[in-house]
């Protein structure tokens, strides 16, 4: 019998990052259709155990795909045959709605040439620590995370290369984390959020999944998510390859009493690896002014809740949550002196925080207190939602390692309006975390292999002849 024969590019491209995609497409050696025959594969293989997905259907996917593969190479657009997963918002009182409208993003990534696979799963209007039935793909008996719960885990279980999420305090970077992903949260107001239902307007923000930070460079650029210097994301990624000489902070925060072992010891190992590739680490202490933002935030949260779901309440109580009932009736029982306080009191502490950041390259801090928790709840967001208040860009980086082996992710920060910078800094610095922080990205299969894993070669799919090695990728 002759040697078994090496799976295709197609058969195995649900492994690529989105950026190795599209450049296979762009070469002619994969089409539209046959990556989502690949992706779609995987999620029939998957989805019975992680449920990541709310809503898709198969056949409009192929035939988004087949459309797209149909367009002219001159009239594609940036993200021509990108995949995401787009995130839901979960609430009976909408059962069955089918807008007629896209959102301003989904209308962007339309534009863009995107194919949009499916809806993501959520907690009840994103809104809530109970989580769907989704669960972590690195272990079934833990969380995703939330409320971006299928965004988080669809990603991390390479069912789909990219997905939408929307942050309020940690909804982004906190499933990111624990599904081993990338997490970007974009200052708040880049994106337009015409169309998305809100839980609060001085926080929510639409956020992006992935698993590798060329991918954030395309949706930065299709979003506009430029800097004063003008100069696409793009541009700014591919003049730093190395951390050598960048100044760094590291930012424990008041919440650093909150940290388990796995977030102290990830702190630990990232300052000892920036210093080692040749960077200047430097330990930042928040000064005391910055004492009251996480009360403040929990003001506004409040206050804004019982605005936001005051409409359900009063149309479809029967159909909300006691958390929501909760927000509706009261507003956390807070007053209006108490919320103009509250809000003014952040407004001051922005400027503040920009002049703290823009001391360094960029700033380290806590994604959450450790990895994934066991159970349905999704899980503390007290290390995020400072910077989901005071509106700065952040990014959780993977390649950390918790005590029962699951992903531990840090992020990066920083000024509002830094996007660019933030992913320039982030792509050398993501590159060392992977490679020598101590998680492996694993690929998990409904029927494991004979021996428990296997390895392609040290590395995932073929790739094209356009990209080069990716990093390891083990299966199991």
């Amino acid at each position: 019998m002759g040697a078994a024969q090496a799976p295709s590019i197609a058969e195995e491209s649900y492994l690529l990052t989105a950026a190795e995609v599209l450049a296979c497409i762009r070469t002619g050696e994969l089409t539209v259709e046959q990556y989502a025959r690949a992706l779609l594969d995987r999620i029939a293989e998957r989805d019975s155990q992680v449920k990541a997905w709310a809503y898709l259907d198969r056949d409009y996917v192929l035939e988004q795909a087949r459309a797209l593969d149909a367009v002219p190479f001159e009239q594609r657009g940036p993200l021509h045959g990108m995949p995401i997963g787009v995130k839901d918002f979960n609430s009976g009182a909408y059962q069955g709605d089918f807008p007629e409208l896209d959102a301003a993003p989904i209308k962007l990534l339309r534009a863009a040439g995107a194919l949009l696979v499916g809806k993501t799963t959520t907690t009840e209007f994103a809104a809530t620590g109970d989580g769907p039935a989704t669960r972590n793909p690195h272990d079934l008996a833990r969380t995703p995370g939330g409320s971006s719960s299928g965004s988080g885990a669809s990603v991390g279980d390479f069912q789909v290369p990219v997905a939408l999420g929307t942050q309020t305090g940690g909804s982004v970077v906190r499933p990111a984390c624990f599904n081993g992903t990338y997490g970007f949260k974009p200052t708040w107001g880049r994106i337009s959020r015409e169309g998305l239902k809100f839980f609060s307007v001085t926080y929510d923000t639409l956020g992006f999944f992935t698993r590798g930070v060329d991918d954030l460079v395309l949706l930065a650029d299709a979003f506009g998510l430029h800097d004063d210097s003008s100069l696409p994301a793009s541009s700014r990624l591919s003049s730093l390859d190395s951390v050598a000489g960048l100044r760094l902070g590291l930012f424990r925060t008041m919440m650093w009493p909150h940290a388990g072992p796995g977030t102290r010891a990830a702190m630990d190992r990232a300052a000892a690896l920036l210093r080692a590739h040749g960077a200047v680490v430097e330990d930042v202490e928040l000064p005391a002014e910055f004492d009251r933002l996480p009360a403040w935030y929990d003001v506004v949260l409040a206050c804004e809740g019982g605005s936001s779901f005051l409409p359900e309440y009063r149309a479809n109580r029967a159909h909300l949550g006691a958390l929501l009932v909760g927000y509706a009736e009261t507003s956390g029982g807070h007053s209006h002196r108490e919320y103009l306080e509250a809000l003014d009191g952040i407004a001051a502490l922005r400027p503040r925080m920009d002049a703290l950041l823009a001391a360094y390259d960029a700033v380290l801090t806590p994604s959450a207190p450790d990895e994934a928790p066991l159970g349905s709840t999704t899980g503390s967001y007290l290390f995020c939602k400072m910077w989901s208040a005071l509106h700065v860009p952040v990014l959780n980086v993977p390649g950390f390692q918790g005590v029962h082996g699951m992903p531990i992710g840090l992020s990066l920060l920083a000024p509002r309006f830094k996007d660019a910078q933030l992913l320039a800094v982030a792509a050398p610095l993501a590159a060392i975390f992977e490679t020598e922080g101590g998680w492996t990205r694993q690929v998990h299969h409904k029927v494991p292999a004979p021996n428990g894993h296997r390895h392609l070669n040290g590395a995932g799919a073929r790739k094209c002849e356009t990209n080069g090695a990716s990093r390891g990728t083990n299966h199991e």
